[in-house]
C-alpha cells in the first residue's frame, strides 16, 4: 500500500498540484544555475586568455611550459659505470666503543674483541665565539725604579685596532659574497650559531674592512683581465640608493672582475679594458660593444633563442620553421668544423659568412617574421664566425652569464645597495670570492690568508 488509497479525491488534486508547483520551481532554478555556470564559464575562459597569453592553459606567457614527456626510443640510453660507487667513509675524527662487559647467558665477564660494525655519525660541534681580553700587564723594576709594560703583536689575528679576528671577518663575507645573506640574516645566524650579538652595522664595517683590505688584489684582477687574450662580457641592472645602474661583468676562465656603473655606455668596458687591449670580446648583441676598438664575438645563444621564439611563435609557419632550422645548421656544421681542427680556418670562416648572408638576403627590408633577425644578420656577420678562424674564441658567452648570475639573485634578495661605498665593497668582494671560487680554491681560507698580510696604514 502506498498510503494514497485512504486519501479523497480532492486530497489527491492538492497533492498533485502542490507537486506541480515544486517540479516549476525546480525547473526555474535548474535554469538560472545552468546559465550562470555558462557566465562563469566564460568568465573562467576570458581569464585563462589573460593569463595565458591566449593559450587557454592558465599559464602565464612568462613561465616555462613543462618539458614534453620523452618516448622510449628518443631516451638515450644511460652510460654505464665502469664500476660500482658506494658512500665512501670520512676518516673520523673521534672513535666511541661500545662493548658488552658480561655475557647475557651466564653472566661471564667479556673481555679483548674485534670490530664486529661501525657506523659513522658526521655532526656538526657546538661553536661558541671566544672573547679573548688580552691584559698588558706593567711592572716596576726595583733597581732602576723604570715601569716596563708588555707588548704583544697580533698581526695575523686582527686587522689594526678592530675588534674582531680576521676567521669571524672572513666567515661575515662568506656569507656576504658566497651564500647573498642579507645583513640582519648574517647577525642572526651569528646569534643562533656562535653565541655572539653583533649589530648590522659592525656586520658592514666588517665587509668594508674585508674590501679595504682586498683592494690590492682587486685591481690585480682587472690586470689579469687586460692581459687576457679572450675576455667575456656582459652587464646586468643593479639599483645604488634607489637609483638604477649596471654591474658590468669582465671573465676569463680563471679570473672574475666585476665594476659598478650608473652609465650602460661603451666607455665602461674601453676604461677596464684599456686603450691598447687587442683580445677577442665575447659578448651578446649590445651596441656598447661595437663601438670598442676590439674584435668581438657575439653569443650565438642569445641569436638562437631569439630563433627559437620566432619559430614557436609562427608555429603553423612552414617556411619559418625550415629557416630557422637552416640557420641553426649552418652554426652547427661551424661547431663541427672547429672542433676538428681543420687547416684554411680563414676561408671557411668566409664562406660560412656567405652561407648565413645567403639566407637573410631575401627578408632584408621586406614585413616578413624573418626580417628582424635577418637585419641582424647582416649587421654583425663579421662577428658571428670568429669562433671558426679562432678555436681559443668561445662561440657563446655563457662564461659571463653564470658569472652575473649570482648578483641577479642577489639583486632580488637585497634590491641593491644603499651608498657608493657599499657598491665598491660588494663588486669587490664579488670579484675576489668569485676568482677564488672559479679556482677551485678554499674561499674563506683565502679571505683569512688575504686579512693575515693585509698591513693597514697607520694614521698619522
Amino acid at each position: 500500500m502506498s498510503g494514497l488509497d485512504d486519501l479523497t479525491k480532492e486530497e489527491l488534486k492538492a497533492l498533485v498540484l502542490n507537486l506541480h508547483e515544486t517540479v516549476t520551481k525546480q525547473q526555474e532554478t535548474i535554469k538560472f544555475l545552468e546559465a550562470r555556470v555558462a557566465e562563469l564559464e566564460a568568465e573562467v575562459a576570458e581569464l585563462r586568455a589573460k593569463l595565458g597569453g591566449g593559450n587557454g592553459s592558465g599559464t602565464p606567457d612568462w613561465v616555462k611550459p613543462n618539458r614534453k614527456e620523452r618516448r622510449a626510443a628518443e631516451r638515450k640510453e644511460r652510460k654505464k659505470r665502469k664500476h660500482s660507487f658506494a658512500r665512501k667513509r670520512e676518516t673520523p675524527t673521534e672513535i666511541i666503543e661500545h662493548t658488552v662487559d658480561t655475557c647475557p647467558d651466564c653472566g661471564r665477564r667479556l673481555s679483548g674483541g674485534w670490530v664486529a660494525k661501525t657506523r659513522q655519525v658526521i655532526e656538526m660541534p657546538e661553536v661558541r665565539v671566544r672573547i679573548i681580553e688580552h691584559r698588558l700587564i706593567a711592572r716596576k723594576c726595583g733597581v732602576c725604579g723604570k715601569t716596563h709594560t708588555a707588548k704583544i703583536d697580533l698581526s695575523g689575528q686582527v686587522i689594526g685596532k678592530k675588534r674582531f679576528g680576521i676567521k669571524l671577518m672572513s666567515f661575515v663575507a662568506e656569507l656576504r659574497a658566497v651564500c647573498r645573506m642579507p645583513l640582519k640574516q648574517i647577525q642572526g645566524l651569528l646569534k643562533v650559531l656562535c653565541g655572539v650579538h653583533i649589530s648590522v652595522g659592525e656586520v658592514s664595517e666588517m665587509l668594508h674592512a674585508v674590501a679595504k683590505a682586498g683592494e690590492e688584489q682587486y685591481l690585480k684582477l682587472r690586470d689579469e683581465i687586460r692581459g687576457s687574450p679572450v675576455v667575456n662580457a656582459d652587464e646586468t641592472g643593479w639599483r645604488q640608493d634607489g637609483v638604477n645602474g649596471y654591474i658590468w661583468s669582465f671573465s676569463t676562465p680563471k679570473t672574475r672582475y666585476f665594476v659598478y656603473n650608473k652609465s650602460r655606455a661603451s666607455d665602461i668596458p674601453r676604461e677596464v679594458l684599456g686603450s691598447g687591449w687587442s683580445g677577442r670580446l665575447v659578448c651578446d648583441f649590445y651596441s656598447a660593444y661595437g663601438v670598442l676598438d676590439v674584435i668581438c664575438q657575439r653569443c650565438w645563444v642569445h641569436l638562437l633563442r631569439d630563433l627559437k621564439k620566432l619559430k614557436e611563435k609562427h608555429e603553423n609557419r612552414a617556411d619559418v620553421a625550415a629557416w630557422v632550422e637552416a640557420v641553426r645548421d649552418v652554426y652547427e656544421r661551424a661547431k663541427d668544423f672547429r672542433n676538428e681542427i681543420p687547416k684554411f680556418r680563414l676561408e671557411a670562416k668566409m664562406a660560412f659568412e656567405r652561407e648565413l648572408m645567403a639566407l637573410a638576403v631575401p627578408f632584408l627590408g621586406k614585413k616578413k617574421p624573418q626580417s628582424v633577425l635577418a637585419g641582424r644578420i647582416e649587421k654583425f656577420l663579421a662577428e658571428l664566425f670568429v669562433f671558426v678562424e679562432e678555436p681559443n674564441v668561445p662561440s657563446d658567452n655563457n662564461a659571463a652569464e653564470r658569472s652575473v648570475r649570482p648578483s641577479v639573485i642577489a639583486r632580488k634578495i637585497s634590491g641593491g645597495t644603499r651608498s657608493e661605498k657599499g657598491s665598491k665593497t660588494r663588486m669587490i668582494l664579488m670579484s675576489l670570492f668569485g676568482t677564488w671560487k672559479l679556482r677551485g680554491l678554499d674561499t674563506i681560507s683565502e679571505c683569512r690568508n688575504l686579512l693575515a698580510a693585509h698591513k693597514p696604514i697607520q694614521s698619522t
